[in-house]
């Protein structure tokens, strides 16, 4: 079969593709500013891609046309491909007929969290010889790519997320994927341009819980309210709370010094590369979720011991002039918070932590979350935001309370330059953005090398 993806290059339907070309199909696609690590990654698999979304392309003649989220109506190849009445579907919902059926699915879903225990998972399956299939929402740092078939009979396991599936299709991707063993890490609001509320988010939450079989699991968070209301709503699955209290029936404990354990028996202590309560808490999550697949949490504690990371999340970019510069996702108030607590650990006596932010999501845009970011911002030594186009609040305002160890600015040059002049030897570099923010983890590096050669 050959198929066309319209949105071709997002990290979704990018991962998509590379699964339907693994599975034989001839894929092709489009997108707008195609661009590498993506769009490399689809020509090595042997994917075509046109730029653009011209109607032309519907000399292509594919046998079905996948269209992603981001494509909207008064898309000059999406019309056509309606007036024509050629046959369309979208991306959750081709994987979940061509890939997912007949597999044991495990889908992770939550505000936060969900690249990375998505990948912890995905690794260990794959370090226990089970040939997982997988498709992350990011790049994890081992196999090079985000997605992959793995075994036909294999579990699959699947970054769940709860936005929109297409333009016909209004519902959350994940209600596409009937996943046996769920992951539920958490639930704050979020995506302000497509759910009114919180209450609206339970509500496809609990959408999502509805699927699960009765012989599945819901592994969910003790600590998050809102996911008690989502199993409140009805549950007919058994669910394994994790964070929960030391010997409580059916729930993973976790203390201080990150011991694991189940109905209060350890299990083994959880060592991972990466800093944070919150990521150990990811472990632990993607620990009970692979125990319904048969591997004993003993056997994943030490795959998730030598676990290699994700790519931009926390991730190292370099290192001059004796700072640090680091890059991570992070974009909602309280990913912030725990990543520059995180990154807080590592700093080095006598440095300083900058957190570096571009308020870019859509929620973060529409300033759904401007109250809660002065906050979150609080346990950084100073704070540098950069309110590029769409931002639709004043930045200096929001972060008054931090006085004047914030800097705020619509000017990017401006951002980097001020970061730059401020730094010092011992410094950490904490860049937060869930886009390339205008390439600033290398400007940093290029001027603090400059600095570095002056010096020498």
């Amino acid at each position: 079969m050959h198929i066309h993806i319209l949105g071709i290059c997002g990290t979704f339907m990018g991962g998509v593709a590379q699964i339907a070309r693994e599975a034989g199909h001839r894929v092709t696609g489009c997108d707008h500013g195609v661009y590498p690590p993506m769009s490399d990654a689809l020509c090595a698999a042997g994917i075509d891609i046109v730029e653009g979304y011209g109607a032309e392309q519907m000399g292509l003649k594919p046998d079905l046309w996948v269209i992603g989220n981001a494509v909207t109506r008064g898309n000059p190849l999406l019309e056509a491909i309606l007036n024509s009445g050629e046959p369309y579907t979208s991306g959750p919902q081709w994987i979940a007929e061509n890939i997912l059926s007949g597999r044991h699915v495990l889908a992770v879903a939550g505000t936060h969290g969900k690249t990375t225990t998505t990948s912890m998972l995905a690794w260990i399956l794959e370090e226990a010889g089970l040939n997982p299939g997988y498709l992350i929402g990011g790049l994890p740092n081992w196999g090079g790519r985000s997605a992959r078939l793995g075994g036909l009979r294999a579990p699959f396991v699947i970054e769940a997320d709860e936005y929109d599936t297409a333009f016909f299709d209004k519902r959350s991707k994940f209600v596409h994927y009937r996943p046996r063993t769920a992951v539920l890490n958490n639930l704050e609001f979020d995506h302000a341009d497509i759910f009114e509320n919180l209450a609206a988010i339970e509500k496809s939450f609990h959408h999502l819980v509805r699927t699960i079989p009765s012989e599945g699991l819901v592994v969910a968070h003790a600590g998050a309210e809102a996911l008690a209301r989502v199993i409140k709503m009805g549950c007919w699955t058994p669910v394994e709370w994790f964070d929960g209290p030391a010997g409580a029936e059916r729930t993973w404990s976790l203390s201080s010094g990150n011991d694991l354990a189940f109905e209060g028996k350890c299990v083994g202590r959880i060592e991972i590369a990466m800093p944070g309560r919150y990521n150990a808490l990811n472990a632990a999550a993607a620990v009970a979720a692979a125990r319904s697949v048969g591997v004993e949490p003993e056997a994943a504690l030490d795959a998730l011991s030598r676990f290699p990371g994700v790519h931009r999340r926390q991730e190292v970019k370099g290192e001059a002039w004796g700072c640090r510069v680091i890059d991570d996702f992070a974009h909602h108030p309280t990913a912030i918070r725990e990543t520059i607590h995180a990154v807080r650990r590592t700093v080095p006596e006598g440095g300083r932590l900058f957190a570096i932010l571009e308020p870019r999501s859509n929620t973060m845009k529409l300033g759904a979350m401007k109250a809660k970011l002065a906050d979150a911002l609080a346990e950084a030594d100073r704070v540098f935001c950069y309110a590029g186009p769409g931002v639709r609040w004043e930045p200096a305002q929001a972060l008054s309370p931090l006085g004047a160890k914030a800097f705020t600015t619509h000017d990017f040059d401006a951002l980097v330059s001020s970061v730059l002049e401020a730094a010092r030897p011992g410094d950490v570099l904490l860049c937060m953005s869930n886009g390339g923010f205008g390439g600033i983890h290398g400007k940093l590096l290029a001027g603090l090398r400059a600095r570095e050669g002056r010096a020498s």
